[in-house]
């Protein structure tokens, strides 16, 4: 990389329908907005097209579903090229017949689509009945290469595990990237509901600071009723956010408003941090063989 400093673009969306080109179009206001005031690269939020439709399991929602390349991909490729900027966005993919995939796309500029993520980590809980919709990913933790540099991008449940930052970190990704859909249950209570926010972003800052990497986070915002009766619906929380490589944060957006945030990232910065805290030098792989095994009996 040749730039010391990036300006990085945040959009915070909410959802209002499944009008994938009116949500488009909506992104995409938002995105040229990031553009004009200087922003090389610009994330979206997970699964933006749409409404979160895995609140309930519906073999009619499948139908939300697109190939790679398809309408989305020619869309924001094109986009990213208008714009001259790295866009990092989210979709349904359709993989084959009976086989989906949640997947981050990746655009550079006028080189178009350069890589893609599948979501490895799947959740099944009230409310995210994700495991009905998406296949595991198999892609494995590859960091994309781009021309602000290598981006490691993860989708939403792949925050909480540790293992998918440091393999992302240890092939080299210059920052980290979430797009995310995670809310609050509203029988929840306030003070549940703070807990549940506050491990979220404690989680994330943390693999800033054991990797010495900026972390850059995309979450939905607003109400989603659901299509089940006496479900609550999920009150999306918001509150996106941009941390450095001490998992010192940088800026954060609401938890009700759509809003961009605009972070100005000094990648210098993270080779001075790795070098006064070399935790990659100490690491003791000698003794960390048992991390592959699901339980130690």
């Amino acid at each position: 990389m040749n730039q010391h400093n990036l300006k990085v673009g945040v959009v915070q969306q909410a959802i209002k329908n499944n009008n994938k080109q009116e949500n488009w179009l909506r992104s995409s206001e938002q995105i040229t907005s990031l553009a004009e005031q200087g922003c090389e690269l610009v994330l979206l939020q997970e699964l933006h097209s749409t409404l979160y439709f895995c609140q309930q399991e519906d073999t009619n929602n499948f139908d939300l579903a697109e190939p790679i390349p398809g309408p989305a991909t020619e869309y924001f490729a094109a986009l990213a090229a208008k714009l001259n900027i790295v866009l990092i966005t989210s979709l349904f993919e359709k993989r084959g017949s009976g086989l989906y995939h949640n997947t981050a796309v990746v655009f550079d500029r006028a080189l178009g689509l350069v890589g893609k993520y599948r979501k490895m980590h799947i959740p099944d809980d009230p409310g995210f009945y994700e495991k009905f919709y998406f296949t595991p990913g198999d892609m494995g933790f590859e960091p994309i290469q781009t021309s602000v540099g290598k981006l490691g991008v993860l989708v939403c449940w792949d925050q909480w595990y540790p293992e998918a930052a440091r393999l992302m970190a240890m092939a080299g990704a210059d920052m980290l990237f979430y797009p995310t859909a995670i809310g609050w249950d509203k029988n929840d209570t306030p003070e549940e509901q703070s807990r549940q926010h506050d491990a979220w972003e404690t989680i994330q800052r943390s693999h800033a600071v054991a990797n010495s990497i900026p972390v850059i986070v995309a979450n939905r915002t607003g109400f989603e009723a659901s299509p089940v009766a006496e479900d609550p619906g999920i009150q999306f929380w918001g509150q996106s956010f941009v941390v450095g490589p001490q998992g010192e944060i940088l800026a954060k957006a609401s938890d009700d408003l759509e809003e961009n945030l605009i972070v100005e990232i000094d990648l210098q910065r993270t080779e001075q941090i790795k070098r006064i805290w070399p935790y990659f030098r100490d690491r003791r792989i000698d003794a960390y063989n048992d991390i592959t095994k699901r339980w130690r009996d």
